[in-house]
């Protein structure tokens, strides 16, 4: 309890023992610490206001970051479509440039040609020219005309100009031609205007045709009957009598088979029209030379005439005798490929011409 109090005494005296300067240090002190309260408050905010800043500027960042990349997508697209449209470009410049090149140089070549024609030109050069041209007109003639005859003169009359050249170097080219007329030679040679202008003549005498009677069957000869003279026959004989008594104003006939009546007027027009169609089959059968074509046409109207013309006519018989003529020409031909000589004479003249130019370029050096 003495130490106790004594404690509480202490305690009293220090209370008691406090200076008004002790309580300025205390009052200072607390001032000191709200300043630095403050000051740290302060301080927080600016961290925290600074540390918005921070984000909100990255944020700006990473939004001009994406505007740039698209920025960049977007100059690096109009950049291609701009090379993309300068290449185009720059190609067809480049063509027209090739084609005015190409246009120049085919230009300079046909006046070399043309100097070389005047200057360094052989005096019978013109003969293989004109044989050539021959050549190729009865090449003509041949495939697209099937006129084996022209095409056989014009080969004759280049033979002819070749001979006339007297040059030894061009005998294989005068075997190859001579081969070649031989071929045209040994062609059939076909009539077509002869051929299609009989058709036509046939197609105007159809209607001259006279049309067969109706054909009856032949008739059946007829024993007589005679009345027996058996009394037993009575009934017979009295058949018979009427029979033969009736005969004189009454005549019956019986005929076994088929007849064949006679056309009407309409079927009469129609039949001379198909006959006149199959003569026109016939026609086109010759321009084409197809031969099937062309002889069944005529095989058809043969049998026509044969079944529906009367057969006792003269005109009718001669229209059949031409049928037969027309039927016996073969109008296939077997043209050849292509002319031998045609390849060795174009290589001939552009060898010659090549020879000629390049003498002429050397003179000019």
């Amino acid at each position: 309890m003495t130490d106790n109090h004594n404690k509480a005494n202490e305690m009293t005296n220090d209370v008691s023992s406090s200076t008004p300067t002790d309580n300025k240090k205390n009052k200072g002190h607390k001032r000191a610490s709200a300043a630095i309260i403050i000051a740290l408050l302060v301080a927080g905010s600016v961290i925290a206001f600074e540390g918005y800043q921070y984000i909100q500027s990255q944020k700006t960042i990473s939004q001009l970051q994406a505007q740039v990349t698209q920025l960049n997508a977007h100059v690096a697209s109009q950049l291609e479509q701009n090379q993309s449209a300068i290449k185009k470009e720059t190609s067809t410049l480049q063509h027209k440039l090739e084609t005015q090149a190409e246009q120049q140089e085919k230009s300079i070549k046909s006046l070399q040609l043309a100097i070389t024609d005047i200057k360094g030109r052989r005096p019978n050069d013109w003969l293989l020219a004109e044989a050539d041209y021959l050549v190729k007109m009865a090449g003509r003639k041949l495939f697209l005309e099937h006129d084996v005859e022209s095409a056989t003169q014009l080969m004759i009359s280049a033979d002819q100009r070749i001979a006339a050249l007297n040059d030894p170097s061009l005998v294989p080219l005068r075997k190859a031609m001579a081969a070649d007329i031989t071929q045209l030679k040994s062609l059939p040679i076909i009539d077509r205007e002869g051929l299609i202008l009989k058709l036509i003549s046939l197609q105007r005498e159809t209607d001259q045709l006279p049309l067969a009677n109706s054909l009856l069957p032949k008739e059946e000869e007829q024993q007589p009957e005679v009345v027996s003279e058996d009394i037993n026959d009575w009934k017979s004989n009295l058949m018979t009598s009427l029979k033969n008594f009736a005969s004189h104003f009454i005549t019956f006939r019986t005929r076994d088979g088929n007849a064949t009546p006679l056309l009407s007027p309409t079927q009469h027009f129609y039949l001379k029209e198909n006959v006149k169609a199959k003569l026109e089959t016939a026609v086109k059968g010759v321009y084409a030379e197809n031969n099937d074509l062309y002889q069944t046409a005529l095989t058809v109207t043969q049998e026509w005439s044969k079944k529906y013309f009367n057969q006792q006519s003269i005109k009718v018989q001669k229209f059949q005798q031409e049928i037969t003529q027309l039927q016996s020409k073969d109008i296939t031909v077997e043209y050849p490929v292509k002319l031998e000589s045609h390849k060795p004479l174009t290589d001939l003249i552009s060898d010659r011409l090549r020879r000629s130019i390049s003498s002429l370029e050397q003179g000019d050096k």
